[in-house]
């Protein structure tokens, strides 16, 4: 049974919410403010967490920035907060997924699913037809779908779920380009709708992240207008 932890100050929402995943065979934890989600989060940690930007205590952005210190778990925001830039932030923060309030129940229970799907399977291109237990090796970096592991110039990277997909697909196929439109159809199902600035700041952020252990990380390619692609060295 999935463990999720919600987090929202609109208790109408959640416990409707709530109410729904119950339904629907998850094991559900609410918290109305963000102080009392991390001392939770703190002591034992779900398969996935659910929480609103804005909240007493401890805001959402703070939540997740201490989180991804510890764990790479699934995490999405819903909000209310229309703003462009918080969508921006709250995934360059380590959110792997962004839904605006109001919301139809049924899509995002598909959009969590499709998260803790992602989880299990770690992401990966649908044409490829290759054992998920085999270690990927290109170049400098080391891939290990099963153990959620990646290492550059041996080094451990610690990537989010979406992040792992993302570079997965990418580092399969060196020198191949990928759309944005392809690597949208890895991150996210069919149904859930995002634009290209999502995949773009989940690029920035695993860019990041790779020049964090070398800041002359340059394998991830932009190639304007057209997508993206892995370079081996």
């Amino acid at each position: 049974m999935p463990r999720i932890v919600l987090v929202d100050d609109d208790r109408s929402h959640m416990m409707s919410l709530s109410m729904m995943l119950e339904a629907e065979g998850f094991e559900v934890e609410c918290h109305s403010d963000g102080l009392a989600a991390w001392e939770s989060l703190s002591k034992s940690l779900p398969d996935i967490l659910v929480l609103d930007v804005k909240l007493p205590g401890l805001d959402g952005m703070d939540v997740v920035q201490r989180l991804r210190h510890v764990s790479n778990i699934p995490v999405m925001f819903c909000t209310t907060k229309e703003d462009e830039i918080d969508e921006v932030l709250g995934l360059r923060m380590g959110a792997d997924d962004y839904v605006k309030k109001p919301s139809s129940p049924r899509v995002l229970l598909e959009r969590i699913r499709a998260l803790l799907r992602r989880w299990d399977v770690l992401g990966g291109d649908q044409a490829l037809e290759a054992d998920e237990t085999t270690i990927m090796v290109r170049g400098p970096l080391s891939m290990d779908p099963m153990r959620h592991g990646v290492t550059w110039r041996g080094m451990a990277v610690a990537l989010t779920v979406t992040e792992f997909a993302l570079l997965k697909t990418l580092a399969v196929r060196p020198g191949f380009v990928k759309s944005r439109d392809q690597l949208m159809d890895v991150a996210y199902d069919d149904q859930v709708y995002v634009d290209d600035r999502t995949i773009d700041s989940h690029i920035k952020r695993l860019r990041k992240k790779m020049r964090r252990v070398d800041g002359d990380f340059d394998a991830i390619e932009t190639l304007y207008g057209i997508g993206y692609r892995y370079n081996e060295a």
